[in-house]
């Protein structure tokens, strides 16, 4: 690889990075060209990229963002990253998934959000609630009060409403 070649690589991966919400560092090692392509088709099915580099260039993309000394320690050997622009727990999901059925890749860390997260906690992460289920869960919880105290207002108004009938019966007798 020359100069400009390794630049270009830098760049893409620093894009990758700053847009990424979360990504999956993996050790593809042992896994055959058959594996590997199967696995990346999984990824690209959910929209999640995976790219493979030097991990000299990819040290360098994660300085240039900045803000990414975990992942550091965990760029020895073959390393590829998956990232997740649009939820940061999907790829979590896609990899668990792959690995129970095949044993591999080996989750070297992953980051969500700026928090490092060691590669064993896979199952945990793979079980967080996606964004959307969040945010619906919340919407749910906010909407739940709000459907009580109409309930509420409705049933004060409908006991006013047999009560002022009852009286207007004992009046008319």
């Amino acid at each position: 690889m020359n100069r400009d070649e390794k630049q270009l690589v830098i760049e893409q991966v620093s894009e990758k990075v700053r847009k990424a919400k979360g990504m999956y560092f993996a050790d593809f090692t042992g896994m055959t060209v058959e594996q590997i392509t199967e696995f990346r088709r999984e990824l690209r099915k959910a929209n999640i990229d995976f790219k493979v580099a030097k991990n000299t260039l990819i040290k360098r993309s994660l300085a240039e963002v900045g803000g990414y000394d975990a992942a550091y320690p965990s760029l020895i050997g073959a390393t590829g990253i998956a990232f997740g622009y649009d939820d940061a727990v999907e790829p979590a999901r896609v990899i668990k998934k792959y690995i129970d059925k095949n044993e591999k890749p080996a989750l070297k860390l992953a980051l969500l959000e700026g928090t490092a997260y060691d590669g064993k906690r896979l199952k945990e992460i793979a079980a967080l609630p996606s964004r959307k289920e969040m945010v619906a869960g919340i919407l749910g919880s906010l909407q739940a009060p709000a459907s009580g105290i109409v309930g509420a207002i409705n049933a004060v108004m409908r006991d006013l409403a047999s009560v002022i009938e009852e009286a207007a019966k004992k009046r008319a007798a």
